[in-house]
């Protein structure tokens, strides 16, 4: 999908910095007016649990970047699309309990039972469905009009021709999902993984403000090339995304008869694929394959190498390989880089 190539990413990195500019304000001005204890009220306390804001922010950065819209969800969590998203997101006895239950009965059986963990899925993806509709009714009249189109990519999807209105409603949906809570995930375990090794987070936040504007400026020009050159920053978020893999399973069905590792594997099987295991084994990464090193993707010269030192170039599956591996790669990554520079930065 040409909307996902690098050469059209590049393009999206100041509405990443501007968005990632607005977090970090909000996170701030909450900070400053806050005082107590922790609390689940985001309002009344001076530590803040950054799942939260990561996933608003990383909502309003697809809905800008992605569709033309902004969500508002970091000015306002109440807004329609960020409430039914943490309505589908939040861990619930429910959902753990049906989450069990489908790895031993048919996903029929499991959908059809009387909870109501069942309704607010169909309700969720309803709402979900509706918006998106009303995005691309506004954009193609903006387009038949002859008004700006845009550079986000469900403008650019538009302009290809390519898709019917329904199955770009369904590639939204997909993009809305695959696109803010995995990069949320990902900048939640970067806070994480950076708290526990201050020396890495001073380091890089270092490197960040050496080379980088200021992120109380969201008009600052901030290119592709900026960013590309804070290296350091680029190995810190590949060690999170190699350790921290936001999808830590998947599966594939094998298409025809085949063998693996000289294995039988008839047609049908279905296949577990963990990003998480491939990503931390030690006789692809070497023995110190479980531990968070940053300097394994920087070269002698300190640039950014591809590998990570790993023997196989499936050794990193984040983002899974193949004709179905995932076609936002670069945009996650720029977005997830512009995410922590920002944090880090600041805090």
């Amino acid at each position: 999908m040409p909307a996902f190539a690098y050469r059209h990413t590049k393009d999206l990195y100041p509405i990443f910095w501007a968005k990632s500019s607005e977090l970090i304000k909000a996170i701030s001005d909450t900070l400053h007016t806050g005082g107590g204890e922790p609390t689940t009220d985001l309002s009344k306390s001076p530590v803040q649990e950054i799942t939260n804001w990561s996933s608003r922010a990383t909502l309003d950065i697809v809905g800008t970047a992605g569709m033309g819209q902004d969500f508002g969800a970091i000015k306002d969590p109440t807004t329609e699309l960020n409430a039914t998203y943490r309505k589908v997101f939040e861990p619930s006895g429910q959902a753990k309990i049906l989450s069990v239950l489908s790895l031993f009965l048919p996903g029929w059986f499991v959908n059809r039972i009387p909870v109501s963990r069942n309704h607010d899925i169909p309700l969720a993806s309803r709402t979900i469905r509706r918006v998106c509709r009303q995005l691309i009714e506004q954009k193609k009249e903006t387009i038949s009009s002859k008004g700006p189109s845009g550079i986000d990519i469900i403008s650019v999807a538009l302009s290809s021709n390519v898709f019917t209105d329904e199955n770009l409603i369904d590639q939204m949906m997909t993009f809305l999902v695959a696109g803010h809570e995995t990069t949320a995930t990902a900048l939640s375990w970067g806070v994480y993984a950076l708290s526990k090794r201050p020396h890495y987070q001073t380091r890089l936040r270092e490197e960040i403000r050496a080379n980088l504007p200021s992120i109380d400026d969201p008009e600052a020009p901030i290119t592709a090339e900026m960013l590309d050159g804070v290296h350091f920053l680029h190995a810190v978020c590949n060690e999170i995304l190699r350790l921290h893999s936001p999808v830590t399973v998947t599966l594939r069905q094998a298409a025809k008869d085949t063998s693996i590792c000289g294995n039988f594997v008839p047609k049908g099987t279905s296949i577990v694929i963990s990003p998480t295991a491939i990503n931390a084994n030690k006789a692809l990464w070497g023995p110190d394959a479980e531990d968070f090193r940053p300097e394994r993707w920087l070269n002698a010269d300190n640039t950014v190498n591809n590998s990570g030192g790993a023997s196989s170039n499936y050794a990193f599956l984040t983002f899974l390989h193949g004709p179905r591996s995932c076609i936002g790669q670069a945009f996650a990554k720029a977005e997830f880089a512009v995410l922590v520079a920002g944090v880090v930065g600041r805090f």
